[in-house]
């Protein structure tokens, strides 16, 4: 008895939920927003050819986007800047054409080739065939042979003996090895010794024969014209230091 009583009550129970379930839509719509049977009709048509197979014109959105205007005000207002824009060109190209003097060229394929800048072609020099015409490989041979015939060898000789008996710059710079400026012999320098040494010192081309005149003159150990105020054997400036360098010194 208690049984049915339960089972009585479960079953209110279920009546009473599907009461307040809301009421399920028609389950003739199957795929898409359209019935099955539309769906099932337009998928046949296109198998079978008869219809295309892009959607149809509602799935497509009309809208446009906001200040894009319609395609035909774009295709207008492009094909005015074109326009435009060749005006522009042809303006330019006729002003550059009127000031060189040559007649303006509209783009053609029936226009003629333009003209090669380099007329002349590869010299000579390059040109095989030009040399070719002008000697020969049995000339160029001949032309060796005979440059070879021509050369001469020149042998070594001995050096000059030198004649010159006075002092040598060169072997005075390599006998001292005190620097510029250290004094070693003894000197006397008179009021007016500076002047003196300028204009003795101004006399002479080079420091090279200043010091020479030097030598010659009783030099290092006597200066008697004043050239080696200092005392350090060298003088208007002669520096030795060049010749030691050159002997590895």
């Amino acid at each position: 008895m208690k049984r049915d009583f339960r089972a009585a009550a479960s079953g209110l129970a279920l009546i009473a939920l599907a009461a307040c379930q809301p009421a399920v839509p028609d389950s003739g719509a199957g795929v898409g927003f359209d019935s099955y049977s539309q769906y099932q009709r337009q998928r046949e048509a296109q198998l079978s050819g008869q219809a295309s197979a892009l959607p149809p014109a509602a799935a497509v959105s009309s809208e446009t986007l906001p200040g894009s205007g319609t395609g035909a005000v774009a295709s207008t207002a492009t094909s005015s800047e074109a326009e435009s824009l060749a005006a522009d060109t042809r303006a330019a190209l006729n002003a550059a054409n009127s000031n060189s003097g040559v007649a303006p060229l509209e783009a053609s394929p029936a226009n003629p080739a333009p003209v090669a800048v380099n007329t002349v072609g590869i010299s000579q020099e390059n040109d095989f065939n030009a040399v070719d015409e002008q000697r020969s490989i049995a000339a160029d041979k001949a032309l060796i042979e005979q440059n070879k015939a021509n050369y001469t060898q020149v042998q070594p000789e001995a050096l000059p003996t030198r004649t010159d008996t006075g002092p040598n710059i060169v072997a005075y710079a390599l006998q001292t090895r005190h620097p510029v400026g250290q004094q070693i012999h003894r000197r006397t320098n008179l009021p007016g010794a500076e002047g003196r040494y300028q204009r003795v010192c101004a006399s002479f081309p080079s420091p090279d024969l200043a010091q020479t005149e030097f030598l010659k003159a009783g030099g290092p150990d006597r200066d008697r014209r004043g050239m080696d105020p200092d005392g350090d054997g060298y003088a208007c400036s002669w520096d030795p230091r060049p010749f030691r360098k050159a002997a590895g010194g």
